[in-house]
């Protein structure tokens, strides 16, 4: 295998790997091997995630080494391997080669472990490379032990060879001695990370975040149960897509032990048994979503949890629909037909799972509806970020009534009437919502009568919205949409009271305290309004609208056109006379005459 891996080659690798050839006199090496791997990485797949065409790479730069080092390993014909020694560390190339032999096989077994996913098999082979990794480590750190290796490279050869040792014991489930493998290697980069300038620390740190949850993991599989609520803030906190692809693996591997003891869910006065896997671990993962939601700082990480819980909502329901494949009243539901009598506890588990779904992507949409706020024109807004229009607001909160009126049609709650009057009641807060946006926009285009008729409405729909509400139970969520209408109701009379003014001064004007002149003038170039003041902000910007290019077409003078208009009045000779004349002459020659010229070539005179 390795030596099929040394033919591979290829172009497009890293022009610094060009100089290979030159080899340099210098007897005392400075190697920053977790830079030059990072760099490596990051320049030549692993920043995609291909751990193939990393490997590949590896294969190449080994290869580019051994011939500048002229260390070739045998013949066309023959291999005969070759151990480096101590003594012949005249090049620092040659502390290189066990480096990417390690990576060499490091990427392979990551490449070999998703594919392990669909194939179980790939795994023992993965545990393989992986131990053909942790030998060229070991080669790394007995070559970096010379004294023609300062500290710094020494420190980083043993750090990288327990991460490789971790990452070994990691996947056989050795977990003490994983732990300690991990936990030296953390060390080692913390301690390095205090002896350099930020820049450096940046790359150890970043290392130091990716061991930790390893460890945390270790420390619950050997049995401390406070290493989960770790593992969920470090996701939390962490802001990299690989780092939380990668937490998310493991949140899910503790979650399934946890798994085991939920075997019912009690909801809308019936108890449903569980009794997939898959089905569990999502139930799980969604009791302890809330917990996290309420600790996670800013939307983006809000965001993050609720698209990973909607991943594993349709995964769950996927295994139900699949098990509920025989089911008459269920193949009647997909058809929409109608159907009589009780569904089973199955279908009504699907139909629980369905309601999770609805009801946690109207909180998504009410969070990008938050964010969506910060930038309503008449609020400060950063050059980067869009201006939010009305009608943005206007289909979020449709999509949230959608959803809404989706939920009392769900199979097994037709007759639950205390949901269909909570879910009639919020349709109505949100209509208010919608219909306060909707006259926003007419008011944006100066359709006074419209804008004040919506704000009217919208009126109506929030009294309606508030007594209802008055007759459901506290819930916290209740509460919430209760004041938000009540803040509604006076951010609409103030309005109403500005479409008045602006209607009879028949000016545009901003509805958010911004001054009446303000959003007609933002979009008129400064050449065209010299005479009138406006604090526009985008004046000193990047794209100052400070005229129009290409300038608008001028209307110039044409050339003439005539016209012959005294043929129509004119009265022309009749040419009668002359038609008979041609007429007569042509019928006396007759047939003789055609003869005539047909034997002598006459008819003439």
């Amino acid at each position: 295998m390795a030596a099929d891996e040394e033919n591979v080659t290829g172009k497009g690798d890293n022009i610094a790997d060009q100089t290979d050839s030159e080899v340099p006199v210098t007897q005392s090496f400075s190697i920053e091997v977790l830079q030059l791997i990072k760099e490596a990485q990051q320049q030549h797949g692993l920043r995609h995630g291909d751990h193939q065409r990393y490997r590949s790479y590896c294969s190449r730069k080994i290869r580019r080494l051994r011939k500048s080092l002229h260390f070739a390993q045998g013949t066309k014909h023959k291999v005969a391997p070759k151990k480096i020694t101590l003594e012949m560390l005249s090049d620092e190339k040659y502390i290189h080669l066990p480096l990417f032999e390690a990576e060499r096989a490091w990427g392979f077994a990551m490449q070999l472990k998703s594919e392990s996913n669909t194939e179980p098999r790939k795994k023992f082979h993965m545990i393989a490379r992986l131990r053909k990794a942790l030998q060229h480590a070991n080669e790394l750190v007995k070559l970096c032990e010379s004294p023609k290796c300062d500290a710094r490279t020494k420190l980083e050869s043993q750090a990288y060879n327990a991460w490789i040792q971790g990452s070994l014991h990691f996947e056989t489930d050795n977990w003490q001695n994983a732990i300690d493998s991990f936990s030296n290697a953390k060390t080692i980069y913390e301690k390095l990370a205090t002896a350099f300038t930020e820049d450096i620390q940046v790359l150890y740190q970043q290392r130091v975040e990716e061991i930790s949850p390893n460890i945390r993991y270790c420390a619950y599989k050997i049995g401390d149960e406070s290493a989960l609520k770790d593992l969920q803030n470090m996701r939390l906190k962490s802001g990299e897509d690989q780092l939380i692809s990668k937490l998310d693996d493991l949140l899910l591997q503790t979650r399934e032990k946890q798994a085991s003891t939920l075997s019912e869910v009690a909801w809308r006065g019936r108890t449903i048994p569980v009794k997939m896997e898959g089905v569990r671990n999502f139930l799980l993962n969604l009791q302890e979503s809330t917990t996290e939601l309420k600790s996670a700082e800013g939307s983006d990480s809000k965001l993050s949890i609720y698209e990973s819980l909607f991943k594993q909502c349709i995964d769950a329901q996927q295994l139900l629909r699949d098990a509920l494949q025989e089911d008459p009243i269920f193949k009647a539901v997909i058809r929409g037909q109608s159907f009589d009598g009780k569904i089973s506890n199955q279908h009504y588990l699907h139909t629980y799972l369905t309601y999770i779904k609805l009801t946690k992507t109207i909180e998504r949409n009410l969070i990008l509806i938050e964010c969506a706020k910060e930038n309503l024109p008449g609020v400060q807004v950063d050059e980067s970020k869009k201006i939010t229009k009305p009608q943005d607001m206007v289909r979020l909160y449709d999509i949230i009534i959608q959803n809404l009126s989706d939920i009392p049609n769900l199979p097994g709650l037709e007759d639950d009437s205390a949901l269909e009057e909570e879910v009639n009641t919020r349709v109505l807060g949100y209509k208010a919502f919608r219909t306060f946006y909707i006259g926003k926009s007419y008011a944006n285009g100066m359709k006074w009568t419209e804008a004040i008729a919506l704000y009217q409405k919208s009126l109506d729909y929030t009294k309606q919205a508030l007594q209802g509400y008055k007759k459901l139970k506290g819930q916290e969520i209740f509460r919430t949409e209760e004041s938000k209408l009540n803040d509604l109701v006076k951010e609409v009379n103030g309005v109403v009271f500005s479409c008045h003014a602006s209607s009879i001064l028949n000016v545009a004007g901003d509805l958010t305290d911004q001054p009446v002149h303000t959003p007609s003038l933002q979009n008129v170039c400064l050449s065209d309004r010299l005479d009138q003041y406006s604090e526009d902000k985008s004046i000193a910007g990047k794209k100052p609208n400070l005229t129009k290019f290409p300038p608008d077409f001028q209307p110039i003078p044409t050339r003439p056109l005539f016209f012959d208009l005294a043929l129509n009045h004119l009265d022309l000779p009749s040419i009668e006379d002359k038609l008979d004349q041609k007429k007569t002459a042509a019928g006396g020659s007759g047939i003789t005459g055609f003869v005539k010229g047909w034997l002598w070539g006459g008819g003439k005179k």
